[in-house]
């Protein structure tokens, strides 16, 4: 169903612990989903491999912020098959005009080559979808979003559904139950996304809890 959801109700099914998605891009509704198990990613515990810091040091991309958001939801829904459809576009559109979804931003040179988009309710962000053009480009806007909620003063990074990719970043999955704990203790806390100064590679590798 789509008729009558606005940005405000959407944020509303975010705050009881429920998301949005098309079964198609063509679709024109919407199915609301709360997983049994909710996939995760411990702010303290996001893994940046040897590998991975490698390609952070030598900075090949420039990291940005909010400066193409819809360029960043259209990257991530460029895929043979998408949950994304007008209907999400739209209400994501609305969300940020209102402050309340981000994007950080991979660029190579004047390309945009990964990224990552969520919504941010109180300490939650609630990651819906990353893309990548360029070896490691989404798991290097992990690394820099992360930095981000960290110092923005969130506390529940919820990717949905765990998948391999997530694993490998240090995801993982939680009961309902536990996940509806983490919510209610997120949605009462302060946080701010875009308050953070922007990172540096230097300053995101001596944040890391982890290499490998």
């Amino acid at each position: 169903m789509t008729a009558g959801l606005s940005p405000e109700l959407l944020l509303s099914a975010y705050a009881q612990g429920i998301f949005p998605m098309a079964s198609a891009r063509d679709a024109a509704d919407l199915h609301w989903f709360e997983p049994r198990l909710r996939g995760v990613v411990p702010l303290q515990n996001f893994h940046i491999s040897r590998s991975l810091a490698r390609v952070i040091t030598r900075e090949t991309y420039q990291i940005r912020t909010n400066t193409a958001f819809r360029a960043v939801v259209e990257g991530c829904a460029d895929r043979p098959e998408t949950w994304i459809n007008a209907a999400l576009f739209r209400l994501y559109d609305a969300l940020h005009e209102l402050g309340a979804a981000h994007a950080v931003e991979v660029w190579q040179g004047p390309d945009l080559v990964g990224g990552i988009f969520g919504v941010t309710l109180g300490g939650a962000f609630f990651g819906e979808s990353m893309f990548s053009r360029a070896p490691n480009a989404s798991k290097v806007a992990m690394a820099y979003t992360v930095d981000r909620l960290i110092r923005g003063g969130f506390s529940l990074f919820d990717t949905q559904y765990l998948t391999p990719h997530l694993q490998s970043l240090g995801g993982v999955e939680i009961p309902r139950i536990e996940y509806r704990r983490r919510l209610r203790v997120a949605l009462g806390q302060s946080a701010d996304f875009t308050a953070p100064p922007a990172a540096t590679a230097q300053s995101i590798l001596q944040r890391r809890t982890q290499t490998s």
